[in-house]
């Protein structure tokens, strides 16, 4: 009995690769497993691999088609007349009644289970190699979207069969070792989801860039998807700490992006089943997914990793009738969760020129070279090989010349789009979504690409100076004194993840509000009393869709800091609060109405004094609501908070009581507070300090400057600023003998026991907790302290 050419997906498993590809097996298995688990899969039915073979002997290609690509594997003929060629075959192919009638019969019972004559759906192509079941066909054949009636479809799906033999295809399986006579192709009929007027995109639960496999990442725009997946468009970007998801009262959203989204596809009409028009001003402006909608998507994609067992990398589409989210596919990760290295490269660049455009990076690498800028991509053969590629967007016909280039920057596109996902499986260096590259940079210009700055790639003129450290985490030693980390840029947080650091020893709040928000707060909570009508308009602008402008700044600030708390969780994490000093606060937008001038900032109105004084209360008060925001409502409890530069026990307690006022409540839930010990009445009243907070990190370089009265800034007293100095050794071994006293923790940041081996013995030896280092001399760092710890005293 002949089996039949279609079937539905609710009967496929996974274990069905050779008989209907990998794309449709999943979303029979997804429909099949998970629909009880809540996520929704459109219903539809393939076409199987046999109904192609029929296909071929019916209209009599196999014979043709293997004559032509033997032609031009033997240099006859060129590759677009080779895939022309076969395309034609098929094309002009006529359908054997059985399969033509089983399509029409399984389309009118989708049409009828959805309750329309004719169901609009979607015709996908599966490709599959019946002795290759795993072997990967992802993005070489075609997608129809807004297909409707029983001609449309059978033309659709004739189109799809052709589209096995685009050159695109036909050179991908040249290159892997595919016998393109052995490649079958299966066609998924999906019902659409009408996210033309709703919104859709791409998400996988492992972060793309660094392999963090704690977050979801999810990118969005509106309308049809195809221009996420294409990098035709900048979607929004969210992403989700997947450990909190299972507590339903938290909201681990640790960061939302907002895109320029200008385009968005629809539905069209006749032969032009889709097309695209410009966003309006408003959906410009406007998230695409709320934050219940983005939780149920992470949600999604934990459950549909979970039921994998492995990352996954997912298509999504929220239906704009319904308001209904559903999955339209679902495959294996492929790039960083098939990266098992030991060895941990870091670039860092030090000599570089004027940075001409900035994007999203992709990968972590630096790169220099000439550029090739190349329009459309009928211009690919006058690709020249090693340049840096510079492009509007990519499709699969660019992968040929991406393959050629060193580096790859393009106009459109977020870190899902096509040249993204290329780029990380080329192991190129590449920044994407940069809106003007093609217009700032010109073929034969020299640049240097550089996407290990964070997660903001950017491209300088000229050759940059730049090295590579190689670590190894197999050397890295077992220590008693905990080695943490300093960090500052969220951006960069997830590429540290694999190091056995015991936590962050001091998180820059600074730096999140100097890149992330750049406004002064006080310039918020007083946006009226603002002089500058300069900065009142940026405020305007970075503040649009936000009524009351301070939840502006608890928001960044919250998710800045839950990046830097989610990278090592549930380790501790200890964040400084702002630590400005009056003309810092100043170069702040709007910040010059609201700061004094200073002759020595340095020792004047910073740290502890700022927060319970009338001119910086209103604006701390900010930064705790922040941070409740990150313990509380995401579920980072494992933030610590420290104070710094606090000058008396007087301070101390005008401090923790302004913290009580506004959620932050020493002890309450689980509450720790630490203080910067950079003083020395945080030394000579040590014991005392230890009654208000919990724990004391030596700030050596402020500690040295107050100790020796040098200050720390003065070439001419450079030489007279030494952290290994008798009376600051003095200090703080004293203080951590008392703090040891007290039962509080006591650890230092900075850069001295990197630099001085010796200092780090003498760290140990006084029996210090912890120390906290820049992550690119962790290993060296816990090396010198393991050396230490077999000599130490005691």
């Amino acid at each position: 009995m002949t089996s039949s050419p279609v079937v539905w997906f609710e009967q496929l498993r996974r274990a069905d690769v050779a008989k209907v590809g990998g794309k449709n097996s999943s979303l029979g298995e997804m429909i099949q497993t998970l629909g009880q688990k809540g996520v929704d899969v459109p219903a539809g039915f393939a076409t199987t691999a046999d109904a192609y073979w029929n296909y071929v002997e019916e209209n009599g290609i196999r014979e043709v088609m293997g004559e032509l690509v033997a032609d031009w594997i033997d240099g006859r003929t060129s590759l677009a007349e080779t895939g022309a060629a076969v395309r034609k075959l098929f094309l002009r192919g006529s359908w054997p009644q059985a399969t033509a009638d089983a399509i029409v019969a399984a389309y009118r019972e989708l049409s009828k289970r959805a309750g329309h004559d004719e169901v609009s759906v979607a015709v996908r192509s599966s490709a599959t190699a019946e002795d290759l079941p795993d072997a990967s066909f992802a993005g070489q054949q075609e997608t129809f979207l807004n297909i409707a009636g029983e001609k449309a479809l059978l033309d659709a799906c004739r189109r799809c069969y052709a589209s096995l033999f685009t050159d695109r295809a036909i050179s991908y399986r040249q290159a892997k070792g595919f016998d393109h006579m052995k490649v079958a192709l299966s066609i998924g009929v999906q019902q659409m989801v009408r996210s033309d007027i709703g919104g859709s995109g791409v998400m996988f639960s492992i972060d793309t860039e660094t392999g963090f496999d704690k977050v979801v990442l999810i990118n969005a725009a509106w309308g049809l998807g195809e221009n996420v997946v294409q990098g035709a468009v900048d979607p929004d970007e969210y992403q989700v700490y997947k450990p909190l998801l299972e507590d339903m009262s938290l909201k681990p959203i640790i960061s939302r992006k907002r895109g320029a989204k200008a385009i968005k596809m629809i539905y069209g009409k006749g032969d032009q089943p889709t097309r695209n028009v410009p966003t309006s001003k408003a959906e410009r402006a406007a998230l695409v997914l709320s934050d219940k909608e983005i939780l149920v998507l992470a949600r999604w994609a934990t459950i549909i990793e979970k039921h994998y067992g492995c990352a996954m990398d997912m298509e999504w589409a929220r239906d704009g009738e319904t308001g209904r989210l559903y999955i339209v596919q679902a495959r294996p990760e492929t790039v960083q969760s098939n990266r098992q290295d030991a060895l941990f490269k870091t670039y860092h660049i030090s000599k570089k020129g004027k940075m001409l455009v900035d994007g999203l990076s992709i990968g972590d690498a630096i790169v220099s070279g000439q550029v090739c800028l190349i329009e459309t991509a009928k211009d690919i053969d006058q690709f020249v090989d090693g340049s840096v590629l510079v492009t509007s967007t990519t499709d699969p016909d660019w992968v040929p010349i991406m393959k050629r280039a060193a580096a790859i920057v393009t106009d459109h596109g977020g870190r899902t789009s096509h040249a993204a996902i290329v780029s990380r499986e080329l192991g190129l260096p590449a920044v994407v979504g940069t809106g003007n590259a093609t217009e700032i940079l010109h073929t034969g210009q020299e640049i240097t690409v550089s996407c290990a700055e964070g997660d903001e790639g950017r491209v300088y003129e000229g050759v940059a100076e730049f090295r590579i450290e190689t670590s190894n985490m197999a050397d890295v030693p077992a220590t008693r004194t905990k080695v943490m980390l300093n960090l500052g840029n969220p951006g960069a947080a997830y590429r540290w993840w694999k190091l056995p650091a015991d936590g962050v020893g001091l998180a820059r709040m600074e730096f999140v509000i100097s890149n992330a928000i750049r406004i002064h707060p006080m310039a918020l909570v007083h946006f009226d009393r603002l002089k500058d009508e300069v900065a009142k308009e940026e405020i305007a602008a970075l503040t649009a869709g936000y009524d009351d402008k301070s939840q502006y700044f608890v928001d960044n600030l919250a998710e800045g800091l839950a990046r830097i708390a989610a990278t090592l969780y549930p380790k501790p994490v200890i964040v400084r609060m702002s630590d400005f000093k009056t003309n810092e606060y100043a170069g702040l937008i709007g910040g010059a109405d609201f700061e004094p001038k200073e002759e020595n900032p340095m020792i004047g109105f910073r740290g502890a004094s700022r927060y319970y004084s009338p001119r910086y209360r209103e604006g701390f008060a900010l930064e705790c609501r922040a941070i409740h925001k990150l313990r509380v409502e995401m579920g980072f409890r494992n933030v610590v908070v420290m104070i710094p530069f606090c000058r008396s026990i007087g301070e101390a307690e005008k401090v923790l009581a302004v913290m009580a006022e506004n959620g932050l409540k020493r002890g309450q839930e689980g509450l720790q507070v630490y203080v910067m010990c950079e003083i020395p009445s945080n030394v000579i009243l040590a014991e005392q300090f230890a009654r208000y907070f919990d724990g004391f990190s030596i700030g050596s370089n402020d500690l040295t400057q107050l100790t020796l009265g040098v200050d720390r800034d003065s070439g001419e007293l450079a030489d007279l600023f030494d952290e290994q100095d008798d009376a600051v050794k003095w200090m703080i071994g004293s203080v951590i003998k008392e703090a040891g006293k007290a039962g509080a923790k006591i650890g230092i940041c900075g850069q001295a026991p990197s630099d001085h081996p010796e200092f780090a013995k003498f760290l140990v030896d006084c029996g210090i907790d912890s120390i906290s280092v820049s992550p690119d001399s962790f290993v060296a760092v816990k090396q010198k302290v393991a050396e230490a710890e077999k000599t130490a005293k005691g």
